[in-house]
């Protein structure tokens, strides 16, 4: 059977996290993803968490499996002409240098297009045109400048960033959706075009519903949110989800950092909820029997219920929430999810055999297509696959391979 992106060729020209996430993506698919690496050092991440000495990192295996790797010094002549050659026989190039990057090194957008018509150049950056277009943009500082910073954490305390990288490898998610929207609109037009995501305008895109909240805010008080005063800006609100269905982490059996359960209360689910927890006569109670009665007295809701959820662990509050309807989640622990055997059967965390450093775990595909299931296969070695590349793609001989070597182009 057929991989959806088969056929497709990725040139790879990204590094560290927010592109090697999109093109591994890509990769998974089916793509033919050739990653273009600088001789002797590669990918910055090869080198950086190193947890066995001379091994590639994890940082670097795990965003790049199901790659080929090319190592190639754009610098010199002969690496110039072979990186045109690529051009010409991708459809995809996906970077994600700092601006003008390319540029510099005489590959801007229109002398690319001049090479392949058909080439889609997508791009990841910071910021867009503009007052930071030249600002350098990490993980934290596009959580800070795209909003979520400032919406996430307690009142009481400094704006905190969350652990998922919305940055970096939501930005990549983003540029996967744009290279494959430019991929279905050239099937039409037959042209390439360019293609920009940026990690402020990702992160603000998936803090949208606290872009609504700020507008709510006009008309008063955010009554969904336990916080109790508002000023002119969307507050941190803690674990409430500001959705309308006030939620909290609850504390449950074992009292470990991660022995914690959130617990939803919606309107169908209060009485079920406490005849479970022993708490019948709430039910009809004045100050507990309706959705807005209750707003007034949250925390003492939900310190009735965490009464309750610390006589069990996580997952049985999690079996017996769920047996009447009561939407639930336990924390999970990195270690819990690593070693969860219905993620492994599913293919969401997989083991994969490295060359330098044995068996390791990784994340799997979240994409899941009935036609084209994915195998996760090992990240490539620096420049492991050059001479197949130069062979199979530039169409070089072994003595062109060799002349290329000489000349330090690869």
């Amino acid at each position: 059977m057929g991989k959806a992106l088969e056929g497709l060729r990725i040139l790879d020209m990204t590094h560290v996290q927010l592109g090697p996430s999109a093109t591994q993506i890509l990769a998974w698919l089916g793509a033919d993803v050739v990653k273009v690496e600088l001789p002797g050092r590669g990918d910055i991440t090869r080198s950086q968490l190193r947890d066995i000495p001379d091994a590639d990192s994890l940082y670097f295996t795990m965003l790049n499996c199901n790659k080929r790797s090319i190592t190639l010094n754009t610098k010199t002549e002969e690496g110039k002409a072979i990186f045109r050659k690529l051009i010409a026989k991708s459809d995809v190039l996906v970077e994600n240098f700092a601006p003008g990057a390319l540029d510099r090194q005489g590959f801007s957008w229109e002398t690319i297009r001049e090479i392949n018509p058909k080439i889609i150049y997508a791009s990841g950056k910071g910021f867009g045109p503009g007052p930071y277009v030249d600002c350098k943009a990490y993980e934290t500082v596009a959580q800070a400048m795209g909003g979520s910073m400032s919406t996430t954490g307690f009142e009481d305390s400094v704006p905190t960033s969350t652990g998922a990288q919305i940055g970096d490898s939501g930005t990549g998610m983003h540029l996967v959706a744009a290279v494959l929207a430019a991929v279905i609109q050239r099937e039409k037009t037959g042209r390439g075009q360019r293609v920009e995501v940026t990690m402020q305008d990702c992160v603000l895109n998936l803090c949208r519903v606290k872009m609504r909240d700020q507008q709510r805010l006009l008309q008063g008080p955010l009554k969904e949110y336990p916080n109790e005063t508002f000023g002119d800006t969307v507050p941190r609100s803690g674990n409430a989800s500001g959705g309308g269905q006030p939620g909290k982490a609850l504390q449950c059996k074992g009292g470990g950092a991660n022995d914690y359960a959130y617990v939803i209360i919606q309107p169908p689910g209060w009485e079920p909820l406490m005849k479970l927890v022993g708490r019948e006569e709430l039910i009809t109670d004045s100050a507990f029997a309706t959705p807005a009665a209750r707003l007034s007295h949250l925390d003492e809701c939900f310190d009735i219920i965490e009464q309750w959820t610390q006589q069990h662990d996580k997952l049985e509050v999690m079996r017996l929430l769920n047996g009447v309807n009561v939407p639930c989640g336990p924390i999970m622990s990195m270690k819990e999810l690593i070693e969860d055997e219905s993620l492994m059967t599913r293919g969401m965390v997989v083991e994969v055999e490295h060359a330098q450093r044995g068996a390791f775990r990784t994340v799997g595909c979240p994409l899941q297509l009935s036609d084209s299931p994915v195998e996760v296969t090992t990240s490539p070695g620096l420049g492991e696959h050059t001479n197949e590349i130069l062979q199979d793609v530039v169409g070089y001989d072994s003595a062109e391979i060799a002349a290329a070597r000489t000349a330090g182009a690869i």
